[in-house]
């Protein structure tokens, strides 16, 4: 027996603006008489918009009302409404998530999207979301190295390390086909503060193909020096401070490439054709380093990200869940978590400990616990009685990576007040600084997403 998510995945990037709707299958993979494994086995595009430049105001300001057109637009194009989608993303990404109104725009977009849409941005999942949308996952099991994939859009690079199918760190660079944009005249209107740095060019400026290409290259010795192809230098200040996906010099490794640049690798475009720099950043990349040894352009490029959202930006949790007086769905729930050694502390003073980490948040928060390896009934019922000691009238949220949550959630339920609400999950892995949206259960599991909510300035 298998049930079906109806998924929105809706990226508004540097560049462009993209929407994508998905259906995604669980099914139980368990036998019998087993206990049930509910996973996702197959997720089918049912719609994909046009790719849209994405509306601004201004520099400074995303034209909300805009995007709000087309996804309305698109809905309709699509056949479905609001009311039908459980699950999603909307992920701003790039240079767009450093606009002004970006939170207000984002947060606006999720709540006309569907009650489980969620409101995303945050290099890691965007480096997660377009490696898993371009099929890096199943070459990096392909291929007998790790591999790198670059996703290179308007405004930045998100980087994704990949070792036999899995993504092991990611990273984001500030190396991008829209970071100078010109007119039809090639008269130059606008220059990141990125590429100001590194280049002369200035508002005002008639830029030549032999700027563009100076500055591409500078640009593509970043890349180079992120795949270990190019010995690390002072490009590297181009790196953010989110992630490490970074390969040591010499080490072999795989290239992959998605985004509107990597369409620009593989096809020889006029250089001014979209008015920025891209085509020339793309050719630049096709004669470097990073196409010398083993590289592979993604099944997807352009469109990589918003299918990684509409696919690939749900988990479910495990089958053994516990839940009672919860209000589904929850979004944005900040997640703080407790170390090895806080988690061996006394009864009384765990209570303390996690009462103290919950009081920093601005709303209620889900407490991760990433120990507890099948402990006995005893530890089980102590650690009930500090989590709800810690939590006090607060909603009580817990997850845990190990198979325990019905027992652990049954434990606490004991020591709550008629009324108060608890929720314990598992096999779920999550980190201080991260937020979780849990979505209406589906059979015996929850189907959450794990995300960043990071907009830079």
């Amino acid at each position: 027996m298998s049930e079906k998510l109806c998924s929105v995945g809706l990226d508004v990037g540097t560049t462009t603006t993209q929407l994508v709707v998905s259906e995604l299958e669980i099914q139980n993979q368990a036998g019998s008489f087993s206990v049930p494994q509910m996973q996702i086995t197959q997720r089918n595009i049912r719609y994909q918009s046009p790719v849209y430049f994405t509306p601004l105001i201004s520099q400074e300001l995303v034209d909300g009302q805009a995007i709000r057109q087309i996804v309305l637009q698109e809905y309709e194009k699509a056949g479905i409404r609001r009311e039908d989608v459980d699950t999603g993303a909307v992920i701003i990404t790039g240079e767009t998530s450093r606009k002004e109104n970006a939170a207000s725009v984002v947060g606006a977009l999720a709540e006309l999207a569907g009650d489980f849409v969620v409101a995303t941005a945050g290099p890691d999942l965007e480096s997660v979301l377009a490696a898993k949308g371009a099929g890096a996952e199943a070459y990096s099991e392909r291929v007998d190295m790790p591999v790198l994939h670059m996703d290179i859009g308007g405004g930045t690079s998100n980087l994704a390390l990949l070792r036999e199918g899995k993504i092991i760190a990611t990273g984001c660079l500030n190396v991008g086909g829209r970071l100078v944009k010109f007119d039809e005249n090639r008269r130059i209107y606008y220059v990141s503060p990125v590429a100001e740095k590194l280049c002369k060019l200035k508002v005002g400026d008639v830029i030549t193909k032999n700027q563009a290409e100076e500055l591409a290259r500078t640009l593509v010795k970043a890349l180079e020096m992120a795949a270990g192809r190019q010995e690390p230098g002072a490009l590297l200040e181009l790196l953010t401070t989110h992630g490490t996906a970074m390969t040591p010099p010499g080490e072999p490794v795989a290239v992959s490439f998605s985004g509107g640049v990597a369409d620009c690798i593989r096809e020889e475009l006029p250089w001014d054709s979209f008015g920025d720099i891209g085509p020339i950043l793309g050719q630049e990349i096709a004669k470097s380093r990073l196409c010398k040894g083993d590289c592979w352009l993604g099944e997807q490029t352009i469109r990589a990200t918003v299918i990684g959202a509409g696919c690939h930006s749900a988990q479910l949790s495990g089958s053994t869940v516990f839940h009672k007086g919860v209000k589904f769905p929850l979004k944005n729930r900040p997640v703080v978590q407790l170390s090895a050694q806080e988690q061996a502390l006394p009864e009384q003073e765990l209570a303390a400990r996690i009462s103290e980490k919950l009081a920093v948040q601005d709303t209620d928060g889900v407490l991760s616990l990433p120990g507890y390896s099948a402990p006995d009934y005893p530890s089980v019922k102590t650690l009930g009685r500090a989590i709800a000691a810690g939590f006090g009238k607060k909603p009580v949220m817990v997850a845990l990576e190990q198979d325990m949550a019905k027992a652990l959630g049954q434990a606490i339920a004991l020591q709550l007040p008629a009324g108060q609400s608890c929720l314990c999950i598992d096999r779920v892995q999550l980190r201080t600084g991260s937020y979780l949206d849990v979505a209406m259960p589906v059979g015996p599991c929850i189907p959450v997403v794990v995300k960043t909510l990071i907009f830079e300035k």
